[in-house]
């Protein structure tokens, strides 16, 4: 099943405190009655809103459910800790207290399954919250190098494929961690991940810097 096209944006213009009630009252609908019987009528009625008001900012419940969860995930932040591995540890237990909360983990478990069929809806995820976040991954790697932790990168093909590997590591480990086995990130289980993290980037810049 394809997503529709997203809804037109003529008319009045968007309110942001409207944008804001729909998106928590999504969230609501979902830690309450779960993706299958979630409506945008229920969502409306929430938010206090009319039902077309939704329409005219999302074409249906999948798209809107992204953005609901998206925003929970511009909530993070990268700290400056003083060493990248503090920077590190401080990013990656906040995203695993993000997706400890119900209508993260609900949301997020929803719209991946619902993207395996659904090519429009993976690439509302990749851009509204994976490409979104990467955000952190470039603050991060930008403040290591000013620190003389990590070396510059002059290629910036190669500097793109760093920040994407980086993303993929630190988002696919906590995903697992906590979404799929279920088990706590952890101040233990984060400090560890962050050694073994690190010891793969000093491993992967000596290997550029032989190259």
């Amino acid at each position: 099943m394809q997503s529709r096209s997203p809804a037109s944006r003529t008319g009045r213009p968007r309110s942001a405190t409207a944008d804001a009630a729909i998106l928590a009252a999504t969230r609501e609908a979902l830690v309450e009655l779960g993706w299958s019987k979630l409506t945008l009528g229920d969502v409306a009625t929430r938010a206090g809103v009319a039902k077309t008001t939704l329409y005219r900012r999302w074409a249906g419940k999948n798209e809107l459910v992204v953005d609901a969860v998206a925003e929970l995930f511009d909530e993070l932040r990268l700290p400056d800790r003083g060493s990248l591995a503090a920077d590190i540890e401080g990013v990656v237990l906040q995203f695993a207290a993000i997706l400890a909360r119900p209508e993260a983990r609900s949301g997020l478990m929803a719209v991946v399954a619902e993207s395996t069929r659904d090519d429009a809806l993976r690439e509302r995820i990749r851009t509204s919250i994976v490409d979104r976040q990467k955000r952190l991954v470039v603050e991060g790697r930008t403040r290591a190098q000013c620190r003389g932790e990590l070396p510059q990168e002059t290629d910036p093909t190669g500097s793109a494929r760093t920040i994407d590997l980086i993303f993929d590591l630190v988002a696919g480990a906590v995903v697992h961690r906590t979404l799929v086995s279920a088990e706590p990130a952890d101040e233990e289980w984060v400090h560890g991940f962050t050694r073994v993290l690190l010891l793969g980037l000093a491993g992967a810049a000596a290997e550029s810097a032989e190259g």
